[in-house]
């Protein structure tokens, strides 16, 4: 099989899982996906999914968008502050994962309203939706969301 242009995923990959400590049958277990092809895209002969990214992302306790940007899902360069601004509001203790989610829903209404939603944002919006069913049962309509925020920062408009 020749290989594909993801190898440095692929050495990112396996450099990760040795710093925690994990076999690649550990790995491929905690992140839903097959040992062989675990396997293969540590050696760079297989491409994943965003979906298969952000499993692994998860069970290594790392950024999916770090995974994503070295897939070739995500540009580094024009989404570097993309990345940032869903980093910080991911990482921000003070919000519950619900709140994270439509948070980053709203966020990405605007950017598509300003016209930056790319193919990648909408991949990223499926993750997103992905999430908040998984995680709150229901999704979250991202323009009620801001309604609602509308409503409570005035309630008298």
């Amino acid at each position: 099989m020749a290989s594909l242009n993801v190898g440095n995923l692929g050495e990112y990959l396996r450099e990760q899982r040795r710093n925690a400590q994990l076999s690649l049958r550990q790995l491929a277990d905690a992140a839903g996906v097959s040992n062989p092809y675990l396997s293969q895209i540590e050696r760079g002969l297989r491409k994943p999914s965003a979906e298969v990214l952000q499993q692994v992302a998860k069970a290594l306790r790392i950024s999916a968008e770090t995974l994503y940007v070295r897939a070739g899902i995500l540009d580094a360069e024009r989404d570097r502050d993309d990345v940032e601004t869903r980093a910080v509001i991911l990482a921000d203790p003070s919000l519950n994962e619900r709140q994270k989610q439509v948070l980053l829903q709203v966020y990405e209404s605007f950017r598509k309203e300003n016209g930056f939603g790319t193919d990648a944002d909408a991949d990223a919006d499926a993750d997103v939706k992905a999430d908040a069913d998984a995680g709150t049962g229901a999704g979250v309509d991202a323009d009620a969301a801001v309604d609602g925020a509308e409503t409570v920062k005035n309630p008298h408009s």
